[in-house]
């Protein structure tokens, strides 16, 4: 399941690493999306 979240996620949210978003500048919904992709992918790596 967390797979198929993790390719909806590349396919749907923005990519902030190419972007060179710095973290301290953030917003709180930049930095949410950011938390959501890593738990996405840690857990699709298990």
């Amino acid at each position: 399941m967390f797979k198929i979240l993790a390719k909806i996620n590349h396919w749907l949210l923005p990519n902030y690493t190419k972007e060179q978003l710095d973290l301290t500048k953030a917003t709180k919904l930049q930095k949410a999306i950011i938390a959501w992709k890593y738990y996405v992918t840690t857990h699709a790596i298990d």
